[in-house]
Protein backbone atom coordinates (compact mmCIF):
# COMPACT_ATOMS: atom_id res chain seq x y z
CA UNK A 1 0.00 0.00 0.00
CA UNK A 2 1.25 3.29 -1.22
CA UNK A 3 0.94 5.62 1.90
CA UNK A 4 -0.32 9.47 1.14
CA UNK A 5 0.43 11.77 3.65
CA UNK A 6 -2.39 14.31 3.31
CA UNK A 7 -1.41 18.50 4.74
CA UNK A 8 -5.20 20.30 5.69
CA UNK A 9 -8.31 19.03 5.65
CA UNK A 10 -10.51 21.92 3.92
CA UNK A 11 -11.88 21.41 0.74
CA UNK A 12 -9.18 20.30 -1.00
CA UNK A 13 -7.95 17.84 1.21
CA UNK A 14 -10.89 15.95 2.48
CA UNK A 15 -12.54 15.48 -1.09
CA UNK A 16 -9.10 14.11 -1.68
CA UNK A 17 -9.42 11.97 1.29
CA UNK A 18 -12.53 10.66 0.41
CA UNK A 19 -11.64 9.83 -3.37
CA UNK A 20 -9.07 7.87 -1.66
CA UNK A 21 -10.51 6.20 1.75
CA UNK A 22 -11.98 3.35 -0.03
CA UNK A 23 -9.05 2.54 -2.43
CA UNK A 24 -7.33 -0.81 -0.61
CA UNK A 25 -4.15 0.17 -2.77
CA UNK A 26 -3.50 3.66 -0.50
CA UNK A 27 -2.98 4.07 3.34
CA UNK A 28 -3.99 7.91 3.87
CA UNK A 29 -2.85 10.14 6.72
CA UNK A 30 -5.00 13.65 7.23
CA UNK A 31 -2.95 16.29 9.07
CA UNK A 32 -4.73 19.39 10.53
CA UNK A 33 -3.89 21.65 13.08
CA UNK A 34 -7.67 21.24 14.45
CA UNK A 35 -9.39 18.01 15.05
CA UNK A 36 -12.32 19.29 12.91
CA UNK A 37 -13.35 19.81 9.36
CA UNK A 38 -15.14 23.38 9.18
CA UNK A 39 -17.23 25.35 6.06
CA UNK A 40 -14.88 28.83 5.94
CA UNK A 41 -18.00 30.61 3.39
CA UNK A 42 -20.23 30.72 6.57
CA UNK A 43 -17.60 31.49 9.08
CA UNK A 44 -19.09 34.83 8.90
CA UNK A 45 -22.82 33.93 9.97
CA UNK A 46 -20.95 32.31 12.98
CA UNK A 47 -19.03 35.70 14.34
CA UNK A 48 -22.53 37.70 13.69
CA UNK A 49 -24.37 34.69 16.20
CA UNK A 50 -26.62 33.40 13.12
CA UNK A 51 -24.74 30.08 13.30
CA UNK A 52 -23.16 27.65 15.92
CA UNK A 53 -19.91 26.44 15.54
CA UNK A 54 -20.99 23.29 15.25
CA UNK A 55 -23.53 23.67 12.74
CA UNK A 56 -20.69 24.23 10.22
CA UNK A 57 -17.70 21.92 11.67
CA UNK A 58 -17.46 18.33 11.66
CA UNK A 59 -15.00 15.86 13.57
CA UNK A 60 -12.61 14.90 11.07
CA UNK A 61 -12.60 11.53 13.68
CA UNK A 62 -15.70 10.71 13.25
CA UNK A 63 -15.86 11.26 9.59
CA UNK A 64 -13.09 8.85 8.93
CA UNK A 65 -14.22 6.52 11.36
CA UNK A 66 -15.74 3.84 8.85
CA UNK A 67 -13.15 3.84 6.77
CA UNK A 68 -9.68 1.32 8.06
CA UNK A 69 -7.63 2.59 5.48
CA UNK A 70 -7.44 6.54 6.64
CA UNK A 71 -6.46 7.89 9.71
CA UNK A 72 -6.40 11.33 11.56
CA UNK A 73 -2.96 12.90 12.94
CA UNK A 74 -3.70 16.40 14.47
CA UNK A 75 -0.29 18.83 14.58
CA UNK A 76 0.91 21.86 12.23
CA UNK A 77 3.48 21.19 9.56
CA UNK A 78 6.40 22.71 9.94
CA UNK A 79 8.80 21.26 7.51
CA UNK A 80 9.01 18.84 4.51
CA UNK A 81 12.44 16.81 4.25
CA UNK A 82 11.32 16.06 0.41
CA UNK A 83 15.06 13.57 0.18
CA UNK A 84 13.84 11.74 3.12
CA UNK A 85 10.32 11.61 1.97
CA UNK A 86 9.19 12.62 5.61
CA UNK A 87 6.72 15.80 6.75
CA UNK A 88 8.07 17.16 10.51
CA UNK A 89 4.81 17.84 12.79
CA UNK A 90 4.61 20.23 15.65
CA UNK A 91 3.41 16.65 17.23
CA UNK A 92 5.48 13.47 15.55
CA UNK A 93 7.12 12.88 12.50
CA UNK A 94 5.86 10.81 9.41
CA UNK A 95 7.20 9.05 6.23
CA UNK A 96 5.34 9.36 3.03
CA UNK A 97 5.48 7.76 -0.71
CA UNK A 98 3.29 10.99 -1.41
CA UNK A 99 2.94 14.46 0.25
CA UNK A 100 0.30 16.10 -0.15
CA UNK A 101 0.09 19.92 0.49
CA UNK A 102 -3.65 21.22 1.15
CA UNK A 103 -3.00 23.66 4.08
CA UNK A 104 -4.59 26.60 2.81
CA UNK A 105 -4.10 30.45 2.47
CA UNK A 106 -3.73 32.31 5.93
CA UNK A 107 -5.13 36.60 6.13
CA UNK A 108 -2.80 39.06 4.51
CA UNK A 109 -2.03 42.12 6.16
CA UNK A 110 0.13 43.52 3.83
CA UNK A 111 2.96 43.95 6.50
CA UNK A 112 1.30 46.04 8.52
CA UNK A 113 1.89 45.54 12.10
CA UNK A 114 -1.00 47.43 13.75
CA UNK A 115 -3.46 46.41 11.28
CA UNK A 116 -2.47 42.88 12.07
CA UNK A 117 -2.27 43.36 16.03
CA UNK A 118 -5.70 45.74 16.19
CA UNK A 119 -8.13 44.31 13.39
CA UNK A 120 -10.16 41.32 13.46
CA UNK A 121 -9.65 38.67 10.67
CA UNK A 122 -12.33 35.35 9.72
CA UNK A 123 -10.34 33.40 8.29
CA UNK A 124 -11.02 30.30 10.88
CA UNK A 125 -13.83 29.12 13.54
CA UNK A 126 -11.55 30.61 16.53
CA UNK A 127 -11.29 33.70 14.43
CA UNK A 128 -15.12 33.94 14.30
CA UNK A 129 -16.08 33.07 17.94
CA UNK A 130 -13.16 35.70 18.90
CA UNK A 131 -15.23 38.64 16.72
CA UNK A 132 -18.75 37.41 17.81
CA UNK A 133 -17.19 38.13 21.71
CA UNK A 134 -15.65 41.24 20.93
CA UNK A 135 -18.96 42.55 19.30
CA UNK A 136 -20.84 41.76 21.81
CA UNK A 137 -18.90 43.38 24.49
CA UNK A 138 -18.63 46.53 22.19
CA UNK A 139 -23.05 46.38 22.08
CA UNK A 140 -22.50 46.00 26.36
CA UNK A 141 -20.22 49.05 26.50
CA UNK A 142 -22.27 51.11 24.30
CA UNK A 143 -25.04 50.50 26.15
CA UNK A 144 -23.29 51.79 29.42
CA UNK A 145 -21.42 54.96 28.39
CA UNK A 146 -22.88 57.92 28.68
CA UNK A 147 -19.88 59.80 26.42
CA UNK A 148 -21.78 60.21 22.69
CA UNK A 149 -18.50 60.83 21.36
CA UNK A 150 -17.02 56.92 22.76
CA UNK A 151 -20.14 55.45 22.21
CA UNK A 152 -20.22 56.27 18.16
CA UNK A 153 -16.81 55.17 17.84
CA UNK A 154 -18.33 51.60 19.88
CA UNK A 155 -20.82 51.81 17.18
CA UNK A 156 -18.93 52.05 14.27
CA UNK A 157 -18.03 49.30 12.41
CA UNK A 158 -15.21 49.20 8.94
CA UNK A 159 -14.98 46.17 7.24
CA UNK A 160 -12.20 46.04 4.74
CA UNK A 161 -12.41 44.00 1.65
CA UNK A 162 -15.17 44.44 -0.84
CA UNK A 163 -15.12 40.83 -1.85
CA UNK A 164 -18.25 38.01 -1.22
CA UNK A 165 -17.11 38.01 2.74
CA UNK A 166 -16.95 41.79 3.26
CA UNK A 167 -19.92 41.68 1.09
CA UNK A 168 -21.98 39.82 3.19
CA UNK A 169 -20.37 40.48 6.79
CA UNK A 170 -21.61 44.36 5.62
CA UNK A 171 -25.37 43.09 4.61
CA UNK A 172 -25.37 40.76 7.80
CA UNK A 173 -24.31 44.01 10.40
CA UNK A 174 -26.57 46.51 8.26
CA UNK A 175 -29.76 43.61 8.99
CA UNK A 176 -28.65 43.05 12.93
CA UNK A 177 -28.59 46.90 13.09
CA UNK A 178 -32.17 47.33 11.57
CA UNK A 179 -33.75 44.26 13.21
CA UNK A 180 -31.88 43.43 16.54
CA UNK A 181 -30.14 46.49 18.23
CA UNK A 182 -33.49 48.13 18.67
CA UNK A 183 -34.89 45.19 20.92
CA UNK A 184 -31.92 44.31 21.91
CA UNK A 185 -30.06 47.54 23.42
CA UNK A 186 -33.11 49.78 24.09
CA UNK A 187 -30.64 52.34 25.94
CA UNK A 188 -28.59 52.50 22.75
CA UNK A 189 -31.94 52.78 20.67
CA UNK A 190 -33.64 55.17 22.86
CA UNK A 191 -30.60 58.06 22.50
CA UNK A 192 -30.57 58.62 19.13
CA UNK A 193 -27.08 56.92 18.52
CA UNK A 194 -25.12 57.69 16.10
CA UNK A 195 -23.45 54.38 14.55
CA UNK A 196 -21.43 53.44 11.24
CA UNK A 197 -21.50 50.10 8.90
CA UNK A 198 -18.44 51.35 6.42
CA UNK A 199 -17.28 48.69 3.44
CA UNK A 200 -13.81 49.79 2.10
CA UNK A 201 -11.78 48.65 -0.67
CA UNK A 202 -8.72 50.18 -2.47
CA UNK A 203 -9.96 49.70 -6.27
CA UNK A 204 -13.18 50.73 -7.79
CA UNK A 205 -15.84 48.38 -7.14
CA UNK A 206 -17.23 45.46 -4.72
CA UNK A 207 -17.10 41.73 -6.14
CA UNK A 208 -14.74 42.47 -8.44
CA UNK A 209 -14.09 39.05 -9.42
CA UNK A 210 -18.15 39.45 -10.72
CA UNK A 211 -20.19 40.36 -13.15
CA UNK A 212 -20.50 44.31 -13.45
CA UNK A 213 -24.31 43.49 -13.13
CA UNK A 214 -23.76 41.58 -9.75
CA UNK A 215 -21.38 44.64 -8.60
CA UNK A 216 -24.12 47.61 -9.60
CA UNK A 217 -26.49 45.31 -8.12
CA UNK A 218 -24.81 44.75 -4.68
CA UNK A 219 -23.60 48.60 -4.46
CA UNK A 220 -27.12 49.46 -4.90
CA UNK A 221 -28.40 46.73 -2.16
CA UNK A 222 -26.06 47.54 0.01
CA UNK A 223 -26.33 51.53 -0.04
CA UNK A 224 -30.26 51.19 0.13
CA UNK A 225 -30.00 49.15 3.38
CA UNK A 226 -27.62 51.89 5.20
CA UNK A 227 -24.25 50.23 4.53
CA UNK A 228 -21.39 53.60 3.83
CA UNK A 229 -19.19 52.37 0.80
CA UNK A 230 -15.97 53.68 0.23
CA UNK A 231 -13.95 52.57 -3.12
CA UNK A 232 -10.74 53.04 -4.18
CA UNK A 233 -9.57 53.67 -0.35
CA UNK A 234 -6.04 51.88 1.25
CA UNK A 235 -6.09 51.54 4.44
CA UNK A 236 -2.13 52.29 5.79
CA UNK A 237 -2.55 51.71 9.39
CA UNK A 238 -4.67 51.33 12.41
CA UNK A 239 -3.87 52.85 15.97
CA UNK A 240 -5.21 54.41 18.88
CA UNK A 241 -9.13 53.42 17.62
CA UNK A 242 -8.46 54.77 14.15
CA UNK A 243 -7.82 53.44 10.61
CA UNK A 244 -5.86 56.09 8.65
CA UNK A 245 -6.44 55.38 4.76
CA UNK A 246 -3.39 56.67 2.33
CA UNK A 247 -4.90 59.97 1.28
CA UNK A 248 -5.30 61.32 4.69
CA UNK A 249 -9.09 60.04 5.73
CA UNK A 250 -9.25 58.47 9.27
CA UNK A 251 -12.23 56.67 10.65
CA UNK A 252 -12.56 56.21 14.56
CA UNK A 253 -13.62 52.32 15.42
CA UNK A 254 -13.66 50.34 17.81
CA UNK A 255 -14.31 47.41 15.55
CA UNK A 256 -12.19 46.91 12.00
CA UNK A 257 -13.23 43.54 10.57
CA UNK A 258 -10.32 42.17 8.01
CA UNK A 259 -11.46 40.58 4.96
CA UNK A 260 -9.03 42.06 2.18
CA UNK A 261 -7.09 39.55 1.37
CA UNK A 262 -4.88 35.94 1.75
CA UNK A 263 -1.52 34.49 1.16
CA UNK A 264 -0.24 31.53 1.30
CA UNK A 265 2.47 30.93 3.94
CA UNK A 266 5.71 29.27 2.96
CA UNK A 267 7.36 25.98 4.54
CA UNK A 268 10.52 25.05 5.49
CA UNK A 269 11.57 22.51 2.98
CA UNK A 270 10.31 23.81 0.06
CA UNK A 271 12.78 25.38 -2.11
CA UNK A 272 12.20 28.94 -3.12
CA UNK A 273 11.67 28.43 -6.93
CA UNK A 274 8.73 26.81 -6.44
CA UNK A 275 6.79 29.33 -5.09
CA UNK A 276 5.08 31.97 -7.08
CA UNK A 277 2.60 34.66 -6.99
CA UNK A 278 1.06 35.35 -3.32
CA UNK A 279 3.50 32.46 -2.40
CA UNK A 280 1.26 30.28 -4.25
CA UNK A 281 3.36 26.59 -5.14
CA UNK A 282 3.50 26.34 -8.66
CA UNK A 283 2.48 22.99 -9.69
CA UNK A 284 2.24 21.15 -12.71
CA UNK A 285 -1.37 19.87 -14.99
CA UNK A 286 -1.75 16.99 -12.46
CA UNK A 287 -0.98 18.91 -9.30
CA UNK A 288 2.65 18.33 -8.66
CA UNK A 289 4.62 20.80 -7.20
CA UNK A 290 7.46 21.78 -9.81
CA UNK A 291 10.94 20.68 -9.47
CA UNK A 292 9.60 18.35 -6.50
CA UNK A 293 8.58 14.46 -6.96
CA UNK A 294 5.57 12.90 -5.60
CA UNK A 295 4.52 16.48 -3.92
CA UNK A 296 1.59 18.24 -4.48
CA UNK A 297 -0.31 20.93 -4.15
CA UNK A 298 -4.26 21.46 -4.28
CA UNK A 299 -6.72 24.24 -3.15
CA UNK A 300 -6.04 28.03 -2.11
CA UNK A 301 -2.27 26.95 -2.21
CA UNK A 302 -1.62 26.04 -5.46
CA UNK A 303 -0.88 27.91 -8.81
CA UNK A 304 -2.05 26.27 -11.71
CA UNK A 305 -0.75 28.07 -15.30
CA UNK A 306 -1.57 24.77 -17.54
CA UNK A 307 -5.13 25.27 -17.79
CA UNK A 308 -5.83 27.05 -21.05
CA UNK A 309 -9.32 28.96 -19.35
CA UNK A 310 -7.23 30.06 -16.84
CA UNK A 311 -3.52 31.01 -18.05
CA UNK A 312 -2.81 32.91 -14.49
CA UNK A 313 -3.85 30.34 -12.49
CA UNK A 314 -7.99 29.44 -10.96
CA UNK A 315 -9.33 31.29 -8.68
CA UNK A 316 -8.99 30.85 -4.54
CA UNK A 317 -12.57 28.91 -4.79
CA UNK A 318 -14.04 26.27 -3.06
CA UNK A 319 -15.20 24.62 -6.62
CA UNK A 320 -11.72 24.57 -7.59
CA UNK A 321 -10.36 23.27 -4.25
CA UNK A 322 -13.21 20.16 -4.47
CA UNK A 323 -12.11 19.56 -8.14
CA UNK A 324 -8.63 19.37 -7.52
CA UNK A 325 -8.87 17.19 -4.69
CA UNK A 326 -11.19 15.07 -6.45
CA UNK A 327 -8.97 14.83 -9.94
CA UNK A 328 -6.04 14.58 -7.55
CA UNK A 329 -7.28 11.85 -6.02
CA UNK A 330 -8.61 9.77 -9.70
CA UNK A 331 -5.16 10.30 -10.76
CA UNK A 332 -3.45 8.56 -7.39
CA UNK A 333 -6.22 5.65 -8.07
CA UNK A 334 -4.80 5.62 -12.21
CA UNK A 335 -1.07 5.34 -10.92
CA UNK A 336 -1.74 2.50 -8.82
CA UNK A 337 -3.64 0.90 -11.63
CA UNK A 338 -1.61 1.84 -14.27
CA UNK A 339 -3.50 4.08 -16.53
CA UNK A 340 -2.29 7.76 -17.72
CA UNK A 341 -3.63 10.43 -15.43
CA UNK A 342 -5.64 13.39 -17.03
CA UNK A 343 -4.69 16.82 -16.11
CA UNK A 344 -6.80 18.92 -14.00
CA UNK A 345 -9.45 21.47 -15.84
CA UNK A 346 -11.42 23.75 -13.64
CA UNK A 347 -15.69 23.44 -14.38
CA UNK A 348 -16.67 26.84 -13.44
CA UNK A 349 -19.86 26.59 -12.07
CA UNK A 350 -20.08 29.89 -11.22
CA UNK A 351 -20.11 33.03 -8.20
CA UNK A 352 -22.43 34.33 -5.62
CA UNK A 353 -22.82 36.46 -2.98
CA UNK A 354 -25.90 36.69 -0.41
CA UNK A 355 -25.89 40.14 0.87
CA UNK A 356 -28.93 40.32 3.02
CA UNK A 357 -32.94 38.62 3.44
CA UNK A 358 -34.07 37.75 0.24
CA UNK A 359 -30.83 39.81 -1.32
CA UNK A 360 -28.02 38.61 -3.15
CA UNK A 361 -26.53 38.15 -6.85
CA UNK A 362 -25.32 35.05 -8.77
CA UNK A 363 -23.62 34.36 -12.10
CA UNK A 364 -23.71 31.28 -13.72
CA UNK A 365 -21.33 30.86 -16.88
CA UNK A 366 -23.16 28.18 -18.70
CA UNK A 367 -25.33 29.79 -20.21
CA UNK A 368 -24.35 33.15 -19.25
CA UNK A 369 -26.80 33.80 -16.59
CA UNK A 370 -27.08 36.29 -13.98
CA UNK A 371 -29.55 36.22 -10.82
CA UNK A 372 -30.24 38.70 -8.24
CA UNK A 373 -33.00 39.26 -5.25
CA UNK A 374 -34.90 36.33 -4.00
CA UNK A 375 -34.19 33.61 -6.61
CA UNK A 376 -30.40 34.38 -6.04
CA UNK A 377 -30.30 34.32 -2.32
CA UNK A 378 -32.48 30.99 -3.01
CA UNK A 379 -29.26 29.36 -5.24
CA UNK A 380 -27.14 30.48 -2.41
CA UNK A 381 -28.86 29.01 0.71
CA UNK A 382 -29.27 25.57 -1.28
CA UNK A 383 -25.83 25.64 -2.81
CA UNK A 384 -24.06 26.14 1.00
CA UNK A 385 -26.26 23.90 2.44
CA UNK A 386 -25.44 21.05 0.35
CA UNK A 387 -21.61 22.00 0.78
CA UNK A 388 -22.11 21.14 4.28
CA UNK A 389 -20.19 18.01 5.09
CA UNK A 390 -22.45 16.03 7.34
CA UNK A 391 -26.27 15.71 6.98
CA UNK A 392 -26.38 17.16 10.86
CA UNK A 393 -24.83 19.99 10.28
CA UNK A 394 -27.15 20.65 6.88
CA UNK A 395 -30.02 19.84 9.24
CA UNK A 396 -28.86 22.28 12.34
CA UNK A 397 -27.72 24.95 9.58
CA UNK A 398 -31.08 25.08 8.06
CA UNK A 399 -33.18 25.19 11.47
CA UNK A 400 -31.11 28.31 12.30
CA UNK A 401 -31.50 29.64 9.04
CA UNK A 402 -35.55 29.24 9.02
CA UNK A 403 -35.96 30.64 12.97
CA UNK A 404 -33.68 33.91 11.55
CA UNK A 405 -35.79 34.16 8.54
CA UNK A 406 -38.87 33.96 9.78
CA UNK A 407 -38.33 35.98 13.54
CA UNK A 408 -35.95 37.99 11.88
CA UNK A 409 -33.64 37.31 14.94
CA UNK A 410 -31.16 34.63 16.43
CA UNK A 411 -30.67 33.56 19.90
CA UNK A 412 -27.24 32.55 19.74
CA UNK A 413 -25.77 36.02 21.09
CA UNK A 414 -23.52 34.23 24.08
CA UNK A 415 -20.49 35.65 25.19
CA UNK A 416 -18.40 32.58 25.65
CA UNK A 417 -14.81 33.21 26.69
CA UNK A 418 -12.56 30.80 29.14
CA UNK A 419 -12.17 32.19 32.58
CA UNK A 420 -9.27 33.79 34.04
CA UNK A 421 -7.50 33.18 37.07
CA UNK A 422 -7.96 37.02 38.53
CA UNK A 423 -12.27 36.94 37.58
CA UNK A 424 -14.49 37.26 40.24
CA UNK A 425 -17.43 35.26 39.80
CA UNK A 426 -20.43 37.20 41.62
CA UNK A 427 -23.95 35.35 41.54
Amino acid sequence: MKHIVVIGGGFAGINLVKELARKEEFMVTLVDRNNYNYFPPLVYQVSMAFLDPTDISYPFRKLLRKNKNARFVIGELLKVVPEEKKVVLSTTTLQYDYLVLAYGTATNYFGMENVQRNAKPMKTVNDALELRNHFLQVMEKAALTTDPEERTKLLTIVVVGGGPTGVEVSGLLAELKKEVVPKDYPEIAGKGYESHIYLVDGIQKVLAAMSEQSQQDAYNALIKMGVEIKLGMQVKDYVNDTVIFTNGETIATKTVVWAAGVTAPAIEGIPAECYGRGKRLLVDEFNEIKGLKDVFAVGDISLQTTDPAFPNGHPQLAQVAIQQGTRLGENFVALARSRARKPFRYFDKGNMAIIGRNKAVADIPRPRLHFKGFIAWFIWLFIHLTFLVSYGNRFKTLYNWVVAYFTKDQSLRLILRPLKKDDIMVG
